[in-house]
């Protein structure tokens, strides 16, 4: 007998909402059975428990659920597995130009910050001399 799962299950297991549950199936990449009156009732299979457990990796790794859709679909597909793999290492050669092209951005706006933190620093200091120059001329005309 095969392990089937309904959607609380699965929802629980991997920390989910049932509705991202739902919208998983909507995009196709979750195909549960339906059973009960009018099939209301989800019955998900180890295969669909699979399929979550990759797309949630995937999502992990910053891919689209569509080029997520892509590369577990081709798993569904006869077994050649250099062109899942080509599919797969051309999806992953993209994110990670894109990450990064983000860490780039990231790195130039860290680096204007501290420039900015530098200079409100040094404007601070000079703004706490003159305060401090300018209470000690106060002090000095009030005793005089």
């Amino acid at each position: 007998m095969t392990a089937t799962y309904n959607i609380s299950d699965l929802a629980r297991e991997f920390d989910l909402t049932t509705r991202a549950m739902r919208f998983y199936e909507d995009m196709g990449l979750l195909q549960p059975a339906r059973s009960g009156p009018g099939g209301r009732n989800r019955v998900y299979s180890s295969r669909d428990r699979t399929r979550l457990k990759l797309t949630l990796r995937a999502k992990r790794l910053g891919l689209s659920l569509t080029e997520a859709k892509e590369i577990i679909d081709m798993y569904d597909s006869p077994l050649d597995t250099a062109a899942q793999l080509e599919k797969f290492l051309t999806v992953l050669a993209n994110h990670q130009r894109q990450l990064e092209a983000q860490m780039a951005d990231l790195q130039a706006n860290m680096d204007e910050l501290k420039e900015h933190q530098e200079k409100a620093l040094a404007l601070l200091g000079k703004a706490r001399q003159n305060s401090a120059s300018l209470k000690t001329a106060r002090a000095q005309t009030t005793v005089a």
